[in-house]
């Protein structure tokens, strides 16, 4: 794909392939973005122009046709500039290893690279055989070094746009938009549907709420049929000049918050062994089963983080076995380790950090007892999602609670404290067999894993069915005026703790499946994690809204 110069027109070849949608580094070029060109004259190298008196002449390129079709609007937000490239992009566009910053990063180690958001870099295939980072040339610098996979994107490709964020899920969508730094008239694409990448939502903030509209993809995509695109960005550039139907004209994209990078750096994660002299501990914030827990700080850079130390007569050995089983595990909804200072005392396991600290003490805080229950389902659906990943990788935790799951900005939520975590070898049983004489949480521990130290995934399934019972009660401890024996003897005989008084039905019923005497016939997590993230869908109307009458009786 060619881009030519034509005056101040960039116009770029519009026969594209089909996009897979799949990941951000699909390999496929863009099908349902397509490139909107601009007279450049006064705004070379920016992606948007903030001025709200200025019109251009803009000419929207359909991936699926040979010809282009001319739309004139007013620049009253940056939303209708979403899709428009800079010289400097243009001058890459359709290079297989061109690709652009999602987000800006600061080098860590000399081997890193830096760059800002927007900025082009060059990746060849041999230098993205790295699961977490990759080899990048900066375009405009021609440096080279290390660099975070999660911040860059094809630079044809559909991720590479900021309205698009992917398989992002509805409760998700409606927690990102309600952040304070958006705004009315917010919004973003996502997936519909992760099987179907040929059916999207549109999702808006209204004010305080936000609206979820289908976006079908036939060979055009639309909301409306009387509404037809070539691609995505005609569709955002038509809403974004016009309501067209919906409840709010589109203003800006939904802010994207860069994502936890794989390790600290490149070179860390060869070894994770790390002079203790780049970190500086800051204050005291709580308490491990090893050791106390810090607030530090990573000195090249000045990130924040949080640092595990093992305190005096504590064994090493069962520190360090901690430190290499979160190796093994990465994941969104896990919490990532960093590094690790083992040369010297105290040890140091640097993770992290999450500002507002355990589960258990953040519901008991003002800002935690006024959570409404959309938000508590929220924190509930993120537990369920790190524990599926175990569940898929044959781990079990062992020690699910409230207490081991650690919240950060906007209720995010990651499952902690690995330091009872297993993998279970014995695929025939799925069953891992405590050593005589641990000692674990009663209240939160299955029968048959109290009495007969079987552990499974199915035990961890019954913890999140107390963790559950913890979240709606704002971190009750369970069984109030229970004591252990007590627990485990009424349990065993088919007492199960009753509804709590602000529990929904359906709630309550989903930790009944949970606390099933059967192993078996308790859920998996994958399931739980479906039935929670899809928790308000089930209402009467609906999760979207109709377009007719800016959006009658959807969601």
């Amino acid at each position: 794909m060619m881009a030519a110069s034509n005056g101040n027109k960039y116009v770029i070849d519009p026969n594209m392939g089909k996009s897979s949608r799949a990941g951000s580094h699909s390999s496929s070029k863009m099908n349902g973005v397509g490139f909107v060109q601009l007279d450049l004259a006064n705004s070379q190298d920016q992606h948007f122009s903030n001025s709200s008196n200025i019109s251009r002449s803009t000419t929207v390129t359909s991936s699926s046709k040979s010809t282009s079709t001319a739309t004139t609007y007013s620049n009253q937000s940056s939303a209708r500039y979403q899709s428009i490239l800079t010289q400097q992009q243009l001058a890459h566009a359709g290079q297989s290893n061109a690709y652009i910053a999602l987000f800006d990063y600061k080098a860590r180690t000399d081997r890193d690279l830096s760059f800002s958001s927007g900025d082009v870099l060059l990746i060849n295939d041999e230098d993205r055989k790295s699961n977490g980072w990759w080899v990048a040339k900066h375009e405009s610098t021609n440096k080279r070094g290390y660099i975070p996979v999660q911040y860059v994107a094809r630079l044809d490709s559909l991720e590479a746009q900021p309205w698009y964020f992917g398989n992002t899920k509805r409760m998700e969508a409606e927690k990102l938009l309600l952040m304070d730094q958006n705004q009315h008239g917010s919004f973003l694409i996502r997936l519909a549907d992760a099987s179907n990448t040929h059916s999207y939502s549109l999702s808006i903030r209204d004010q305080q709420s936000v609206k979820h509209y289908r976006i079908r993809d036939s060979g055009k995509v639309w909301i409306t049929k009387r509404a037809a695109f070539s691609n995505l960005s005609e569709l955002v550039a038509h809403y974004s000049a016009k309501l067209d139907g919906l409840s709010v004209q589109l203003s800006a994209p939904c802010i994207k918050i860069p994502p936890i990078t794989e390790g600290l750096t490149h070179s860390f994660m060869c070894s994770y062994e790390v002079d203790r002299s780049q970190f500086e501990l800051v204050k005291k914030i709580g308490q491990g089963q090893f050791g106390d827990v810090w607030q530090g700080k990573f000195i090249v850079t000045g990130m924040k983080v949080a640092i595990k130390t093992l305190k005096e007569g504590m064994s090493a050995q069962d520190f360090r076995a901690e430190a290499d089983l979160m190796k093994q595990l990465c994941h969104p909804k896990l919490i990532q380790l960093y590094a690790l200072c083992t040369k010297g005392e105290p040890i140091y396991i640097i993770t992290e950090l999450m500002v507002n600290g355990s589960l258990l003490d953040y519901l008991q805080t003002p800002v935690g007892k006024s959570l409404q229950l959309d938000s508590l389902i929220y924190i509930a659906s993120q537990i369920a999602e790190g524990m599926a990943y175990l569940e898929s990788r044959n781990y079990i935790h062992r020690d699910l609670a409230a207490r081991n799951v650690l919240v950060g900005e906007n209720n995010e939520a990651k499952v902690a404290d690995f330091g009872l975590a297993r993998l279970v070898k014995d695929m025939s049983q799925n069953i891992y067999a405590a050593r005589e004489g641990t000692k674990f949480p009663i209240k939160w521990t299955a029968p048959e894993a109290a009495i007969y130290n079987k552990f499974s995934i199915k035990s961890d399934v019954w913890s999140f069915g107390i963790v559950l019972s913890e979240i709606i009660t704002y971190g009750r401890t369970p069984y109030p005026s229970m004591s252990n024996q007590e627990v485990l003897q009424k349990v065993s005989n088919s007492y199960r703790m009753p509804q709590p008084s602000n529990c929904p039905n359906k709630l309550y019923q989903i930790m009944l499946n949970c606390w099933r005497a059967t192993p078996e016939d308790r859920p998996t997590f994958e399931s739980l994690k479906y039935k929670l993230e899809s928790y308000f869908e089930d209402d009467e109307n609906g999760p979207y809204r109709d377009t007719a009458n800016g959006g009658g009786n959807g969601r």
